[in-house]
């Protein structure tokens, strides 16, 4: 007999729960980073995130005996639909425990949401957007997540094969060694980039002289990312979304950005120290104390975190993402840096993978789209 209860979230109460079950499920793990409540809900809200202009959303928990077991979302991207000439339904923000009748009602909920807009099959993990995270954790259990990355626990993907999935797409991260000094093959391409491009380096004292190139960034990483596994465009409501969700906080030293002629964006490199403990000690909250330990996270640390890396695709292959690198690398040593961790970056990608060559490198870090027919 089927005891469990799927709830669909309709206020905002429900929603609340929906963003505390994770909170529950992770208590005690070493390796979760939690997320800000407040910036989890605001993503989720109709009401907040531009993406509801072209998505569609609904939000599920899942009961046994009143006590939340499990959670999903099913979102519906319009663009993604125009752009790859598939019907897939999302799903994402899914946590469950152990157990398969559990997980195999969340999904089969976001399965009988998505037939009634014709969908075709369904995948994830996945977001509103790539700004979200993304893929489910498949390799690196033991290693601490970070704020723009998904963890979950082992047995998840042996139910995503056991309801019928398979594998889309990987993500890879790495975790590389600051080194001592910038590896000599960088620093001489970094000077033939430059002259022969007619490039500059932005050079910011404040995280206000970046602002003017921060649309100018995300218009450009529309461009970028244009090829890669789901990728839909940024609206102009996202992009000033996204510019004052990243660029409120960053410190200015360890980001940057590669100038043309024209003035235009080229290429850039969005880092930030490690947030990861700091949001373990938050516990989802900047009240009382969590926006100290944010605070002392941004200034004391060790442990740096690359978030957004792109290169205009005329510049691709052309020694650009060395110039970036190269610029962040100075950054880190000069911060006395030890340890920088990439963005998730998908397997093929293999011109963005490649410049690890240079450094004391080790992929510790796997992430899987899962997608079936329905």
């Amino acid at each position: 007999m089927n005891d469990i209860e799927i709830r669909k979230i309709s206020t905002h109460r429900d929603l609340k729960k929906f963003v505390d079950f994770p909170f529950q499920l992770y208590r005690g793990n070493a390796f979760w980073c939690p997320p800000l409540k407040f910036d989890e809900i605001n993503t989720l809200r109709k009401d907040k995130n531009p993406a509801f202009e072209y998505c569609e959303a609904e939000y599920w928990l899942a009961y046994r005996d009143n006590k939340p077991v499990g959670r999903i979302a099913g979102i519906i991207n319009h663009k993604e639909y125009e752009r790859w000439n598939t019907r897939l339904v999302r799903f994402g923000w899914i946590d469950f425990i152990d157990d398969l009748e559990v997980s195999r009602i969340l999904i089969e909920t976001v399965i009988t949401w998505g037939l009634t807009y014709g969908m075709t099959g369904i995948h994830g993990p996945l977001g509103f957007t790539d700004m979200d995270a993304e893929g489910m954790l498949l390799e690196g259990f033991d290693e601490i997540s970070s704020l723009a990355a998904i963890y979950n626990f082992p047995y998840y993907n042996e139910h995503m094969q056991r309801l019928g999935f398979r594998k889309a797409t990987d993500w890879v991260q790495l975790e590389i060694k600051v080194p001592a000094e910038i590896p000599p093959k960088v620093e001489r391409m970094t000077r033939i980039v430059l002259d022969k491009y007619k490039l500059r380096l932005l050079k910011p004292i404040k995280a206000k002289e970046i602002l003017p190139y921060a649309g100018k960034m995300f218009t450009m990483y529309n461009d970028a990312f244009n090829d890669l596994y789901g990728f839909t465009t940024l609206t102009p409501e996202l992009i000033d979304y996204y510019t004052k969700q990243y660029f409120g906080f960053i410190r200015p030293e360890f980001v940057s950005m590669v100038i043309d002629e024209q003035d235009n964006v080229v290429g850039f490199g969005v880092t930030i120290p490690s947030l990861s403990l700091a949001l373990q000690k938050a516990k989802g909250s900047l009240f009382p104390f969590g926006f100290f330990h944010l605070w002392r996270a941004m200034r004391k640390n060790d442990i740096i975190d690359m978030y957004l890396i792109g290169v205009r695709p005329d510049y691709q292959g052309k020694g650009v993402l060395a110039l970036v690198y190269h610029e962040l690398t100075k950054a880190y040593m000069d911060a006395g840096m030890k340890l920088a961790r990439t963005h998730p970056q998908l397997e093929e990608n293999f011109k963005a993978i490649s410049i690890w060559k240079n450094y004391d490198n080790r992929v510790n870090i796997r992430r899987r789209c899962w997608i079936r027919e329905i």
